[in-house]
C-alpha cells in the first residue's frame, strides 16, 4: 500500500482538483494495486502494463510483422499477455522498443493511473518522452499525470457525484464491467472514507484532549500568578509594618 508521502501527494492533488482525497486514493489503488514502483536493475521504476493492440495498431508492414511474430503485438485486446511480474514486463516493452521506440512507448500504460502512453498529444505533452519522463521522475509525477487525465476526460463532476459505474466506463472503457472497476473503486472509497472519518474524529478527540490541557494550564498559570502576586503583597505588607513600629519604637 502507499506510504506516508504518496498519500500526501495524493491528498495535495486531490485538494487541487476539489475532490475527495478517499476517491482519488482509491482509483489510484484499484489502477495500481497500491504500489508505485517496481524495482528494476537497482533503480525504482513506474508500475507498468504492456498493451499488444495498442502496438499492433501504432506499427505498419514489416515493424508490424516483425512484432507479431515475436509474440508482441496482435490486433485483438487481450491476446499478448503480460507477465505477472514488473520485472519481465519491463523485459517486455524493452524488446518492444527494439522494433519501435515511439510505439512501444505510447503502448504502455503508465504509473499510479495506469494512463496509456498514447494519449500523450491529447493530454497536451510535447511528446510521448514527455510523458514517460513525467511519470518516472517520483510520486508526484504519477499523481500529476493520472491527474492530468481526470481532468481531461472530464471526470471530476462524476467523481464527485460518485457514480463509479459512469467513471469506469469511461475510465477504463467499454470492458470495465467484465473487470467489476466500478465496484472495485467503490468498495474502496466507502473502505477508505470511513478511515478517514476515523482519523477525523481521532484528530477531533485529540484536539479536544490538547485544548482541554491548555486551559487547565492556564487556569493553573493564573492560579500560581495570584498565589505569587499575594506573596508578594503580603511581604510588602510586612515589611511596611515593621517599618512602622521600629519608627515608633525610636
Amino acid at each position: 500500500m502507499f506510504d506516508a508521502h504518496n498519500l500526501h501527494e495524493i491528498s495535495v492533488m486531490a485538494n487541487k482538483l476539489e475532490i475527495s482525497s478517499a476517491a482519488l486514493q482509491a482509483i489510484a489503488e484499484v489502477e495500481s494495486g497500491g504500489s508505485i514502483y517496481a524495482l528494476i536493475g537497482g533503480k525504482r521504476e513506474p508500475i507498468i502494463r504492456f498493451e499488444g493492440h495498442y502496438f499492433d495498431r501504432l506499427l505498419t508492414g514489416q515493424q508490424r510483422q516483425l512484432a507479431r511474430q515475436q509474440g508482441l503485438a496482435h490486433p485483438k485486446a487481450g491476446k499478448i499477455r503480460n507477465p505477472r511480474s514488473q520485472l519481465k514486463r519491463w523485459a517486455l516493452v524493452n524488446r518492444a522498443i527494439c522494433i519501435n521506440r515511439i510505439a512501444a512507448l505510447s503502448s504502455v500504460s503508465w504509473g499510479l493511473g495506469q494512463v496509456m502512453g498514447a494519449h500523450w498529444q491529447w493530454l497536451g505533452y510535447g511528446s510521448v518522452d514527455a510523458l514517460v519522463t513525467e511519470c518516472r521522475s517520483d510520486a508526484a509525477g504519477q499523481v500529476r499525470l493520472m491527474a492530468r487525465y481526470i481532468e481531461k476526460a472530464g471526470l471530476i463532476p462524476i467523481i464527485q457525484s460518485e457514480d463509479w459505474q459512469e467513471f469506469a466506463r469511461t475510465y477504463n472503457g467499454p470492458a470495465y464491467a467484465r473487470y467489476a472497476y466500478d465496484k472495485k473503486i467503490e468498495a474502496a472509497f466507502q473502505r477508505l472514507s470511513r478511515q478517514t472519518k476515523q482519523t477525523d474524529a481521532q484528530d477531533g478527540q485529540a484536539g479536544r484532549v490538547l485544548m482541554a490541557g491548555k486551559r487547565e494550564n492556564r487556569v493553573i498559570e493564573g492560579f500560581d500568578k495570584f498565589v505569587a502576586g499575594a506573596k508578594k503583597r503580603a511581604e510588602r505588607t510586612i515589611r511596611t509594618g515593621l517599618l512602622f513600629i521600629s519608627k515608633r519604637i525610636l
